[in-house]
C-alpha cells in the first residue's frame, strides 16, 4: 500500500512513473495519453486518498 511505503519508495515510485508516462507521450495520440494521465491520477487517488489532480493545481490532470 502507497501509504505505508517509505518516502523513498514513493519518490522512485513517481519517478517511475513519470517516465512511462513521457515514453508513453511519444508514442500516443493525445486522447490516448490524456486518457492514461487521468487513469494515473484516479489510482494515486485512490491509493492515497488524495486528489492527486487538484493538489498539483494542474485543472485535475497533472
Amino acid at each position: 500500500m502507497l501509504l505505508s511505503a517509505s518516502d523513498e519508495d514513493v519518490l522512485a515510485a513517481a519517478e517511475a512513473l513519470g517516465e512511462e508516462l513521457a515514453a508513453a507521450n511519444s508514442d500516443a495520440s493525445e486522447f490516448q495519453f490524456t486518457t492514461m494521465l487521468r487513469q494515473c491520477n484516479e489510482a494515486i487517488t485512490e491509493e492515497t486518498g488524495v486528489e492527486y489532480g487538484q493538489v498539483c493545481d494542474a485543472g485535475g490532470c497533472c
